[in-house]
């Protein structure tokens, strides 16, 4: 969220506000690993990604949103479109938590509605496929459930 709250402001790309934030920071690999994917995704994606939030957020610009509420749903948005391993209840919780850490009690009950809206859409575009319990996906959702809520400690 940080790089990206930079990165709307600076125009030096993302790689490189990336490896600023890195430099002075002790963090795991996987971690830095799995924000570096969000922000190169979210800075790929950024219009088709603004265009679902802006969508799906009734009588809001995106424009006219909280920076900070702005970049969670960016990130939420992203998670909702490409995360394979998380249900999209987590990335919504996980998002409304963020929210009023760094937003407010408000912003996190805005979030939340703009994000079960963007997920009914892409729902309705991409139904879900059912997974058998015993299908090899288990393991890796847990890991990166252990790998999101190591991000949640260390912000």
């Amino acid at each position: 969220m940080q790089v990206l709250f930079e990165l709307e402001f600076n125009d030096v790309g993302a790689e490189e506000v990336l490896a600023r934030h890195w430099a002075d920071k002790k963090t795991e690999k996987a971690v830095e690993e799995y924000a570096g994917w969000l922000v190169r995704g979210i800075m790929a994606r950024r219009q088709e990604i603004d265009k679902i939030v802006q969508n799906s957020a009734k009588h809001w610009r995106i424009s006219r949103m909280a920076l900070v509420d702005r970049n969670i749903l960016r990130i939420a948005a992203f998670e909702l479109l490409e995360e394979k391993f998380l249900t999209p209840g987590i990335v919504i919780n996980e998002a409304i938590e963020i929210a009023k850490r760094y937003s407010s009690d408000e912003a996190a009950v805005f979030v939340n509605g703009v994000l079960d809206a963007v997920w009914k859409k892409i729902e309705k575009k991409n139904p879900p496929l059912k997974v058998n319990d015993d299908e090899p996906t288990k393991e890796p959702a847990k890991k990166r459930a252990i790998l999101s809520a190591g991000r949640r400690k260390k912000e």
